[in-house]
């Protein structure tokens, strides 16, 4: 494989992990009173909104030097190795997120 083909092979082998992470994420989020949808065949991302206030963001699953990680906006990141804590961050950050 060369050029753009191997970049495509390379990047549809990281498709599955992500959304297996992803979907991890997903199932603890009810728990956290936020509800969640995946998009994206290719590259799967999560949208995740808060019921009460209607704030919402886009989860991204990306790998790093010390595994996967979750980043959505307003600077927020965790780990997918501790999903109970990155559930908790993500809620805390749309119920402080300002409307707009």
């Amino acid at each position: 494989m060369q050029g753009d083909s191997w970049r495509r092979h390379v990047a549809s082998g990281y498709t599955g992990e992500r959304r297996v992470h992803l979907e991890a994420l997903a199932e603890l989020l009810p728990h956290q009173g936020l509800v969640s949808r995946m998009v994206g065949d290719d590259d799967p991302v999560l949208w995740v909104w808060h019921p009460r206030t209607g704030r919402q963001t886009i989860i991204f699953a990306t790998p790093s030097a010390q595994g996967w990680l979750f980043l959505w906006s307003s600077g927020g990141q965790g780990s997918a190795d501790d999903l109970e804590r990155t559930a908790a961050a993500l809620r805390r950050t749309l119920d402080l997120a300002q409307p707009g």
